[in-house]
């Protein structure tokens, strides 16, 4: 049995603020529990709902020397849809209202002391890691304490590491003067070629530096961080070390995001029956959302943080155009100002055909995924992106931007083989985009059965956990070796 040990921020079902969560939520218990024993540990948030505080177990306790202190740190445990989770307890470092708080300052300070005490609390486990897979850079310093502070005990110098890039936009940077200070962590490491970037401190790339193998959440992104445009300072260091770098795209739960048992949404339907079923979403939508009733009306859907990386720039160039087009838009979200006027204006304006949700719903993203004909984003850069494999499981065709995961999930439309999942086009352009939109409205339109058959295309396309687990299986088994 090969023991791994995730060390994350944050996991399902436990705390969510990204998709982070849903990665540390859902791999552990997709590996193959034959031979894998996969555990989670991650900090005990004040903010954590009462019932997932109530599931957790006192275990131990010890006092840690860290940033001048002795502090406290408690050991809790829960088991969770077989899986065994620790929880790092010190309400001075994780109390507050929501489990990052923004300030890059404070939060450098909880992650090292979490880092730290995650690496200390390992030896009153019962449970000797072989490899630990550490997420983003809020643990980017276990690496690099592992080699640093822990490499002395034999238990802590055969452990591997493992770091996965969610997001490589974020990297725990601030000076290093006092990135020392907090973490111990002696001058001899801060230098360009170690922790230190552009003379600041920065966790992830320590991570990045010491980590046995590094992983990012999809093979384009893999190669595109390599490159100055999307590689955040860091495409130099990603270079030097690609060949310890690979892209494992992320999974969906195939159980929550089910069109035939999905308690959100009033008709179920699945891969036979879609023809006739689907359609009925769509009625109840537009009744929901005051849209005109229009069975035929091509129906376009959007389920996103409005922000730049997503691509609102592009959309709002054309968005007065596309209005004149035989489509609906249904959009739902929060994010920047701009463009959550911008959607409320053409809400406004073209009322029966565009739909702006303002908010976040769970219940409405389902509606969503299952109502809408075609689903679309136009990412700046997306490491992985999980609505598009949502929307292929609906059987709602994607329109997307050929960057990171969404380049290597929806394969093109070719009418002339009768290939493809959904629509996309390369360079991030209004024109192009909608010239790809309008693509899609011309299948829809003029050639109905190509359009259902790329659905059945779409809903049997396999982008559930068990596919990924076993591409991280292979990458343990790699960097364990053969355990006598």
């Amino acid at each position: 049995m090969k023991n791994i040990l995730f060390i994350a921020s944050e996991g399902v079902p436990f705390i969510k603020t990204g998709g982070l969560a849903d990665v540390v939520g859902s791999l552990p218990k997709c590996v193959d529990k034959r031979y894998f024993d996969v555990r989670v540990i991650m900090p005990k948030y004040t903010c954590m709902k009462q019932e997932m505080k109530d599931l957790m177990k006192y275990k131990t306790h010890f006092y840690m020397d860290f940033h001048w202190n002795n502090e406290y740190v408690g050991i809790l445990e829960a088991e969770y849809d077989g899986v065994k989770y620790y929880f790092i307890d010190n309400e001075m470092m994780f109390g507050g209202f929501k489990p990052y708080s923004g300030n890059v300052y404070d939060d450098i300070v909880k992650f090292s002391f979490f880092s730290k005490a995650a690496l200390s609390a390992i030896p009153l486990l019962d449970f000797e890691p072989d490899l630990i897979h550490c997420h983003d850079w809020q643990t980017g310093l276990v690496p690099v304490y592992l080699k640093e502070r822990f490499s002395d005990n034999p238990m802590f110098s055969r452990m591997k590491s493992v770091m996965t890039i969610h997001n490589l936009k974020f990297q725990g940077k601030w000076d290093v003067k006092d990135v020392r200070d907090i973490t111990g962590i002696p001058a001899s490491f801060f230098t360009p070629d170690k922790l230190e970037a552009y003379k600041d401190a920065n966790l992830l790339k320590g991570g990045l530096v010491y980590a046995d193998a590094i992983t990012t959440v999809s093979d384009t992104y893999a190669e595109e961080i390599k490159t100055p445009f999307y590689g955040e300072g860091l495409d130099g260091l990603l270079r030097a070390r690609s060949g310890s770098l690979r892209g494992i795209v992320n999974g969906i739960d195939y159980e929550d995001y089910d069109p035939s048992r999905d308690k959100y949404i009033e008709y179920k339907y699945d891969a036979k029956n879609f023809r006739k079923e689907k359609i009925k979403n769509k009625r109840a939508l537009q009744k929901q959302l005051g849209l005109d009733q229009d069975d035929k009306v091509m129906m376009i859907g959007i389920v996103s943080r409005l922000t730049d990386q997503k691509g609102f720039d592009l959309i709002a160039y054309i968005m007065d155009e596309l209005c004149q087009d035989a489509v609906q838009i249904v959009v739902l979200g929060t994010g920047e100002e701009r463009y959550e006027n911008m959607f409320r204006h053409f809400d406004w304006k073209y009322g029966n055909k565009v739909s702006a949700n303002i908010y976040y719903s769970e219940e409405l993203s389902h509606r969503i995924y299952a109502a809408c004909d075609a689903f679309l984003m136009p990412s700046l850069f997306e490491p992985c992106g999980l609505s598009q494999l949502m929307a292929l499981r609906y059987g709602t065709v994607p329109i997307v931007r050929e960057t990171g995961g969404l380049k290597d999930t929806v394969q093109p439309y070719n009418e002339f083989d009768s290939t493809g999942t959904g629509f996309s086009f390369m360079n991030y352009n209004a024109h192009e985009m909608l010239a790809s939109i309008r693509y899609a409205e011309r299948i829809y339109y003029d050639k109905r059965r190509e359009w259902n058959k790329m659905i059945d295309r779409a809903m049997a396309a396999d982008f559930s956990w068990h596919v990924s687990a076993e591409k991280y299986q292979e990458m343990y088994d790699w960097l364990i070796g053969d355990k006598a």
